[in-house]
């Protein structure tokens, strides 16, 4: 029986679904299935029930439930005194808009991380790792960036985009074909040149419609009165994954591909104190591929993690 192990039932047991928890804990559904079955046969009972469309505690996996809470806060406490006692170096973190959730305790042993509280585009947060203001970064970036840059980058985290539609029924929504969808590209490069460079390169390897914006619609409110004026459903961008939709608009899947997009941590390729590889180390430790491998799935060609071929 690992802490790992415990930290994912605790997450399936608030999520009551696999596939969001595993979501939540950047590793792959299979993978978070044979964790939970070998957590079940170490503690000699069954955690869930389960069936195609349900997942439910079992009396015993109810009663363990705040006893593992317990035991994973003493376990939290304990990494954070020793880091205290060790003197860990300090890491300065930058990112964009995402961050691992369990950020603070997965570096708590290894380092004293701090987050940089100016939020910034990814190739502002890129430059920064490689003039030295910032020690890690949490951005999205291409191979070509990485090698102009000296950086040096692994997977931390994938957001599966989708698009938001006029519509307030939540039920049965179809899917939709990245083909049928809008992808907007701002006129403001200095907010939004990572995404579109993206969005440029998924507009002509799809045939998604591109539509050229000045008025900052790319998130926030402006993204959804443009939906509200559009006929086709509009690709959303990575700065709107969390942001709740408006009772009027409704969440399509995008398929046929699957769109991906990927959050690099990154360092410089020079680098060489123990605590902030040792951060990296931690922070990118069995994320697994989070389904950007899957045959159905869509990234650009440069993507760093993007498979030969």
């Amino acid at each position: 029986m690992e802490l790992r192990q415990l930290r994912y039932f605790v997450a399936v047991a608030e999520e009551l679904n696999f596939g969001r928890a595993a979501e939540r804990l950047l590793i792959a559904g299979p993978s978070l299935s044979q964790q939970i079955k070998a957590l079940e046969r170490d503690l000699g009972v069954r955690l869930f029930d389960r069936d195609r469309r349900s997942v439910s505690l079992t009396p015993a996996g109810a009663d363990l439930l705040p006893h593992t809470r317990a035991l994973l806060e003493r376990a939290d406490d304990l990494k954070r005194r020793a880091g205290r006692l060790s003197g860990s170096q300090s890491v300065r973190l930058g990112y964009v808009n995402w961050l691992p959730p369990d950020l603070t305790s997965r570096t708590a042993a290894v380092a004293r991380v701090h987050v940089d509280a100016w939020v910034a585009p990814s190739h502002t947060q890129a430059a920064r790792v490689a003039d030295g203001s910032l020690d890690l970064a949490v951005c999205w970036l291409r191979a070509e960036d990485l090698k102009r840059l000296g950086l040096r980058a692994r997977l931390i985290g994938a957001d599966r985009l989708y698009a938001v539609a006029k519509g307030g029924d939540t039920k049965d929504v179809p899917d939709v074909a990245v083909q049928d969808t809008d992808v907007l590209i701002d006129d403001d490069l200095t907010s939004w040149a990572s995404w579109n460079v993206y969005a440029e390169e998924l507009a002509q390897a799809t045939g998604a419609r591109k539509v050229r914006i000045s008025d900052g619609a790319v998130t926030g409110p402006a993204f959804f009165d443009h939906v509200r004026r559009c006929r086709r459903p509009i690709l959303n961008s990575p700065k709107g994954q969390a942001t709740p939709l408006p009772p009027d608009l409704v969440r399509r899947e995008i398929v046929a591909p699957k769109v991906y997009w990927t959050w690099s941590l990154v360092w410089s390729e020079t680098e060489d104190r123990t605590g902030v590889l040792a951060a990296a180390d931690a922070l990118c430790k069995d994320v697994g591929d989070l389904g950007i491998h899957a045959a159905d799935a869509w990234l650009p060609a440069d993507d760093p993690y993007a498979l030969p071929g």
